[in-house]
């Protein structure tokens, strides 16, 4: 998967949080989030609001909203595609937690995450 397919995906499945999703998807749309923060910061303090720090931070905080249900929705599908639920991400509100999140994230995928991948059963 490239840059460009891992946004449309992760933006197509804004808010799924089952299914898996694999290492590049989840990495190049991290990279999209982090440039795109960037981007909002540098726009917003040269252009929107260049004497204001406190209004400049607004920009970047909408930016930030707005792709936050889908970073976690990937986070969640990535943890699933190594064989664990999506609620470990809840141990990054510990700080100390991001550190085995950036490991597990980092794991190739694993035969056990099968059980989070969507079923073409037909539920009738």
């Amino acid at each position: 998967m490239n840059f460009g397919q891992a946004i449309e995906s992760c933006m197509g499945k804004y808010a799924t949080f089952s299914g898996r999703a694999s290492r590049g998807e989840f990495w190049w749309f991290y990279l999209f989030t982090v440039l795109l923060s960037w981007g909002a910061s540098l726009v917003s303090s040269l252009t929107l609001f260049p004497g204001d720090p406190a209004m400049a931070e607004t920009f970047p905080t909408i930016v930030g909203l707005a792709v936050a249900l889908p970073t976690f929705a990937v986070g969640c599908r990535r943890l699933h595609d190594i064989g664990k639920s999506g609620w470990w991400q809840l141990i990054m509100l510990t700080l100390v937690g991001i550190i085995p999140l950036i490991v597990w994230w980092a794991r190739p995928s694993k035969p056990e995450g099968e059980k989070y991948a969507p079923t073409n059963a037909d539920p009738a």
